[in-house]
């Protein structure tokens, strides 16, 4: 058996984050039904460059927000947010096979002895952001492990990154390192192609390659008392909380809220001390989902759960690709005052993701084959 090293951004982020995890562990479970008894996928406890200074448990420094209003209801949320990263370290540890340390761009190449692993899928998530990242050279496989041996991406993406033209001759050199590129968003497909003689496509996102009975293995079990509307927010907004309230009036019933966003306490029920598996049955149970963030519309999907997503500044183009492939694109709100249809036809939005993922898993599966033969 082969061991698959996933390159990806987890724990190592400024604060935990649900879809980076949840996307981490649905490529290593489809990565190991694709392999059989032939592959292992291994998570790669990697620190970007760019997250070296960071720490989920002193979050300040690098807030997105950095008004003092922010920074005071991060404070007041600190006891959460201690409970949450335990809760998310409690995941890595038991839902995935991890390495045995973190390793950084200087020490890397020690991982193919260390660890056994000489095989390498970089992704998912915005790992090729410029505005994020930089060009990190583990996450654009620049490292003599990953170069000499079969290394691909999946489900990468740049974000709505910026680039330069310093950026962008480096980002040509970079992709050279692969032996394959599969890139979440469609906008940078044809760039690649003419910059590259290797196999380039648009993916969908790995926790769209699993079925919602895929996800029940890891989701809790615990039944809600009274209903509620799911508020999930990965960056503040004031009307979109405002939709939520109006949403929770019109259907009796309260609002529980994921955010930072503390003093909402005595307003909503708040809850970023929720785990990866709770996060996943808070949206599985709710009457009503109001997110800005990309992977609380997918799971709204998996779950077949009535919802409405927030514009979010960095996250619009994926947000709105996703939308446009599901036809769901009226469901992307920025005054909350936009008309769409009241009822989701979800068979209808499946076989719309089916084809997608279909090409998806064959590009997967093309790719792991070559890992195996090796």
């Amino acid at each position: 058996m082969k061991n698959v090293g996933v390159v990806s951004y987890n724990i190592r982020c400024n604060f935990t984050n649900y879809g980076s995890a949840l996307q981490s562990w649905a490529l290593k479970e489809t990565i190991e039904k694709i392999g059989g008894d032939k592959l292992h996928a291994k998570l790669v406890d990697y620190c970007p460059d760019a997250h070296r200074e960071s720490d989920p448990l002193n979050p300040y420094k690098n807030m997105w927000d950095k008004d003092a209003t922010a920074r005071k209801n991060c404070e007041l949320t600190m006891p959460a947010i201690r409970e949450n990263y335990k809760k998310f370290e409690d995941f890595y540890n038991t839902q995935f096979d991890r390495t045995k340390k973190m390793y950084v761009s200087e020490n890397f190449d020690s991982i193919v002895e260390e660890e056994n692993i000489k095989k390498f899928v970089c992704g998912a998530d915005t790992i090729f952001c410029v505005d994020e990242f930089g060009i990190d050279d583990v996450f654009y496989a620049n490292k003599k492990c990953m170069k000499e041996n079969y290394t691909f991406s999946y489900a990468a993406s740049f974000g709505d990154s910026h680039f330069t033209e310093e950026t962008y001759k480096l980002l040509d050199q970079r992709l050279t390192n692969f032996k394959a590129i599969g890139i979440r968003e469609s906008e940078m497909v044809d760039y690649i192609k003419e910059r590259t003689v290797v196999d380039v496509e648009r993916v969908i996102d790995p926790t769209l390659l699993l079925e919602a009975d895929d996800y029940e293995k890891i989701t809790t079990k615990e039944v809600p008392k009274e209903k509620y509307v799911l508020l999930y927010t990965r960056r503040g907004n004031q009307i979109m909380e405002d939709y939520a309230d109006m949403i929770a009036n019109k259907l009796h019933c309260k609002v529980i809220e994921i955010s930072l966003k503390a003093t909402n306490k005595d307003k909503h029920e708040m809850r970023y001390d929720a785990g990866v598996e709770e996060f996943l049955n808070l949206v599985k149970n709710a009457e009503y989902v109001v997110t800005n963030s990309y992977h609380g519309m997918i799971f709204c999907v998996q779950f077949r759960k009535d919802f409405v997503i927030f514009s979010r500044e960095q996250c619009d183009t994926k947000i709105e690709e996703l939308l446009n492939i599901m036809g769901l694109r009226d469901r992307l709100l920025v005054t909350g005052k936009e008309r769409f249809k009241e009822e989701i036809d979800y068979d209808a939005v499946h076989n719309n993701i089916k084809s997608e993922k279909e090409k998806s898993i064959k590009f997967l599966q093309k790719q792991l084959k070559k890992v195996i033969g090796e």
